[in-house]
């Protein structure tokens, strides 16, 4: 298998978190952010991994940095599709605007970057997909349900590209992370991290690296029968 992973959403959190796993385990890392210019150039710096700019809701960007990626590393063996936005709001207030944005940024995107990627996958007949849905997107949620239905959707299609995929050597899988102490998760009050950290099995919250250790274990030779699964980082949250 080709050792090149492209990682979207790489500049912080759960993405962050696999850019280090992965360039500590030898792998050739490039991963996409939209605007922490900052976090990626220093993230750049302390691992060797290739930083690019791009907005994955626009098609020909997308396309751009899966041909940089080519050029600069060689072909991609592995995708992970990280990137994502979330936004807590009542079903009933959900405007056009909110349901676009959240729907491109958590589907589309991806839509788009498996899209790009497939043309160096398929040749080789090898190599491993792995989508970032949640928890949200295998229970619901309340006042989240765009969100839920967009991380929902990642499930549908990781599973049918796992059929699709799957004589030409790819992998498709999906990580359902629970309650994960990053950036995104600021939004709630230290009562409420508190009460959802009790609700899960272990007592806790998750950390980026435990959800970034799985994601690099379903893109490894180890795991080379294992497609098609969602499998929960949730510390017991949901079982």
């Amino acid at each position: 298998m080709r050792k090149t992973v492209w990682i979207t959403g790489g500049s912080r959190g759960i993405g962050a978190a696999c850019v280090r796993v992965f360039a500590e385990a030898g792998w050739r890392v490039a991963f996409s952010y939209r605007s922490r210019t900052q976090e990626a150039e220093q993230l750049a710096r302390e691992t060797g991994a290739l930083a690019l700019q791009s907005d994955l809701t626009d098609r020909a960007q997308v396309e751009a940095c899966a041909q940089t990626i080519r050029q600069r590393l060689g072909p991609i063996g592995a995708v992970v599709c990280n990137a994502g936005v979330a936004q807590q709001k009542m079903f009933c207030d959900l405007t056009d605007a909110d349901w676009d944005f959240v729907m491109d940024h958590n589907l589309r995107s991806v839509f788009y970057t498996i899209q790009a990627a497939l043309p160096m996958l398929i040749p080789d007949k090898d190599g491993a997909i792995v989508t970032v849905s949640s928890v949200w997107g295998v229970t619901g949620a309340s006042c989240e349900s765009h969100y839920a239905a967009s991380k929902a959707g990642l499930i549908g299609l990781t599973k049918s590209l796992a059929h699709e995929l799957g004589l030409s050597g790819i992998r498709v899988n999906c990580v359902a992370p629970g309650v994960i102490q990053t950036e995104m998760n600021a939004m709630h009050d230290s009562e409420t991290m508190q009460q959802l950290a009790e609700e899960s099995d272990l007592g806790r919250l998750g950390q980026p690296r435990e959800v970034a250790q799985t994601i690099r274990y379903l893109c490894s030779e180890e795991a080379s029968f294992v497609t098609g699964q969602v499998l929960g980082v949730t510390g017991g949250f949901v079982i």
